[in-house]
């Protein structure tokens, strides 16, 4: 069941973050979602797109998230996203109302994890033989 905007126009969001928790926030419908989030202190990005990002103009793609009930595509990066199952770009979303946003757990691309040698970067003497 959908329900409608408060009196004063405000939408009323739901956001989980990667760790679980539940933050439930009151927007204007409309509003911008990226903008949204970053007001409340609940960033889009990751670490280090914090500081390096295109300012929400849907050129990096630094902003997705996923929504329980995403609205049908109106923008290219939206028909992407649909198509292959890509995460929505914050920024390009408007709020409305019971909007359901869950936040992404970032990584930087190519970057490996664990403990394995080969996460491990070689020196610089070495040569690449073993």
């Amino acid at each position: 069941m959908t329900r409608g905007p408060d009196a004063d126009g405000d939408a009323r969001i739901t956001v989980e973050t990667p760790d679980g928790e539940r933050h439930e926030l009151t927007a204007s419908e409309g509003a911008v979602l990226r903008d949204v989030l970053l007001e409340a202190g609940l960033s889009p990005h990751g670490r280090y797109a914090r500081r390096v990002n295109c300012g929400g103009r849907g050129l990096c793609a630094t902003c997705g998230v996923r929504l329980a009930e995403p609205p049908g595509p109106d923008h290219w990066h939206d028909d992407l996203a649909d198509r292959f199952g890509y995460p929505r770009l914050s920024c390009q979303l408007p709020v409305r109302d019971g909007m359901a946003v869950r936040l992404l757990d970032k990584r930087v691309w190519g970057s490996r994890g664990g403990g394995d040698a080969a996460a491990t970067p070689p020196s610089a003497d070495d040569d690449g033989s073993e």
